[in-house]
């Protein structure tokens, strides 16, 4: 195995939250493997699938959200054998039926080489309360 220099992984990072950031759906999930897992805080159960979490973002599209702002900072990167890991904070603005709204978080992507590319297989999102 080949472990993947730290600048590839925050360069495959950025390109996910560049890609959400511009509700970017199908270079957003092109990131994602299709087996990878999507544990939110905002959902009720772990989402097993890239299928699933597309499926909901789909729902999510359909009822107006889109997003105004993603914004990360904080960033570390961990490497390994065979990927890396990805954690920030991540400052987003969205906007849904209801109106906008704004939500600080913690986020970490694991990612996985296939081949020479870097591709997320868990992404884990929780909110950030309190000063960090």
């Amino acid at each position: 195995m080949t472990t993947p220099e730290p600048e590839s992984v925050a360069d495959a990072a950025a390109a996910i939250v560049d890609a959400f950031a511009a509700t970017d759906t199908e270079r957003y999930f092109a990131a994602f493997a299709p087996d990878a897992t999507f544990i939110f805080h905002t959902e009720a159960a772990r989402l097993d699938s890239r299928a699933a979490y597309e499926h909901i973002w789909a729902e999510w599209l359909e009822s107006g959200w889109r997003v105004l702002s993603c914004a990360s900072t904080d960033s570390r990167v961990q490497v390994f054998d065979g990927g890396g890991i990805f954690t920030h904070t991540v400052d987003t603005t969205v906007s849904t039926a209801d109106g906008v709204e704004s939500y600080r978080e913690r986020e970490t992507i694991v990612f996985t080489l296939q081949g020479d590319q870097l591709i997320a297989v868990h992404e884990h999102l929780s909110p950030l309360t309190g000063t960090p």
